[in-house]
């Protein structure tokens, strides 16, 4: 099975879990923890180490995140033992996907926003609001920094991408003139 595919088993199980004990929240938060702890390459090194028992692990995890979920923290360990805690994004990503459609958001569109340097808060809800507005439906920023794009943005939603950076204009003014 491919990442993605986990991914999506782990995301449906926790959501299962979360409407049983209707802790949508809770879950919400404990997968963004979760997410922003796989980050961390040294953390993450050392919870795939398979010498380092599961007790230990748990342990550190519980140290770092004491309000997280036990059956979070077991989820941590699972994905560890089996060298998957990259997926960690996926799984919060699919899982807030689950409960927007189970409480009726399903129209919310994600939208990848690169740019030059990082947006500020500002920035971000200019942003949210015109693209809304342009697709007729709420967007979530996913954004993204890489400064190769000189500045301006690239945005992508769904199967569309628009380009406005430097980069890509350079690029389209160098094609034009290569053409002749």
């Amino acid at each position: 099975m491919t990442t993605s595919v986990y991914a999506k088993l782990y995301a449906k199980a926790i959501f299962n879990i979360a409407v049983k004990k209707n802790e949508f929240r809770k879950w919400q938060c404990d997968l963004r923890t979760l997410a922003c702890l796989s980050r961390d390459a040294i953390l993450t090194g050392w919870l795939q180490d398979p010498t380092v028992d599961c007790e230990q692990k748990v342990k550190v995890i519980t140290d770092r995140c004491p309000l997280l979920d036990p059956v979070a923290t077991r989820i941590v360990c699972v994905l560890a033992k089996q060298g998957q805690l990259d997926i960690l994004v996926d799984i919060a990503e699919g899982y807030r996907r689950l409960v927007d459609r189970y409480l009726g958001v399903e129209g919310v569109e994600d939208a990848e926003v690169i740019s030059a340097i990082p947006l500020d808060n500002e920035d971000k809800l200019l942003i949210a609001q015109r693209l809304t507005e342009i697709f007729g439906k709420p967007i979530v920023l996913k954004p993204k920094v890489d400064p190769t794009i000189i500045g301006g943005l690239i945005i992508k939603i769904g199967d569309e991408l628009i380009d406005g950076s430097i980069r890509g204009k350079l690029e389209a003014l160098k094609r034009e003139l290569v053409s002749g």
